[in-house]
């Protein structure tokens, strides 16, 4: 159900063109929050300390420098950023290779932009060697360009990945519609100038003007990611 959509305002002319869909990879593409969770409460167990339930809220959608750091301050764990990534990421990857499994209607929707020709990008916040381990499960075939978090001096919420997803792509930011399933990311989108649906998958998503936000990927398809790029400029 969409809780809310973007204003239209009709001016003369043609209204302008949908130039690419830009899609966020953990939570709305794979259903993966659950993985990192767990491999951060192994992780931190194997190094004696024990996360508390009410931390994965702060550390879900953010990049793994943001979230590694929050959880070596919260348990005052004696490890240094560099090397706790290096752990992390080595236990998500291990739990990847039993299979990814991804959320319903992402299958179907990724096979429609291919089919009408949408450029699409997948822009993670995660390492780029956790996103092509992932791309054996969703197919890099669809698409066009992948941006990962540790190849950027900033990565969400700043709005540089989805600036430079737009830029790679030949696309204006402002025609480009984000899929995206955490307040972080969407803030990067809308900081970028796109247009966003989200489907908030470990945390709510507050609903405001122009942002439409929906409860399944099932509901997003091309018609409504068109939808978005209704706004007059």
């Amino acid at each position: 159900m969409v809780h809310s959509s973007p204003a239209v305002t009709t001016l003369t002319g043609e209204e302008p063109a949908l130039q690419a869909v830009l899609l966020d990879m953990d939570g709305t593409l794979v259903d993966t929050e659950d993985f990192w969770w767990d491999a951060e409460v192994e992780v931190f167990a194997e190094l004696g300390h024990q996360l508390r339930d009410e931390w994965r809220q702060v550390v879900v959608g953010g990049p793994m420098s943001r979230s590694a750091g929050f959880l070596i301050e919260a348990t005052a764990c004696d490890i240094a950023l560099e090397e706790l990534s290096v752990l992390l990421n080595a236990k998500f990857v291990e739990r990847l290779e039993r299979g990814v499994p991804l959320m319903p209607g992402a299958r179907r929707l990724l096979a429609e932009l291919a089919a009408h020709r949408i450029p699409a990008a997948l822009v993670s916040a995660s390492h780029r060697a956790v996103v092509d381990r992932m791309l054996a499960w969703i197919g890099p075939e669809n698409f066009a360009c992948t941006i990962a978090g540790d190849e950027l001096a900033r990565t969400k919420p700043h709005p540089d990945p989805y600036l430079t997803a737009a830029r790679r792509l030949k696309a204006d930011p402002a025609r480009c519609a984000v899929v995206e399933d955490t307040a972080t990311g969407v803030a990067a989108a809308e900081a970028a100038g796109c247009q966003v649906v989200a489907v908030p998958s470990v945390s709510p998503i507050e609903a405001k003007s122009g942002r439409t936000i929906v409860s399944s990927l099932e509901e997003v398809d091309l018609e409504l990611l068109r939808s978005l790029i209704m706004v007059a400029r």
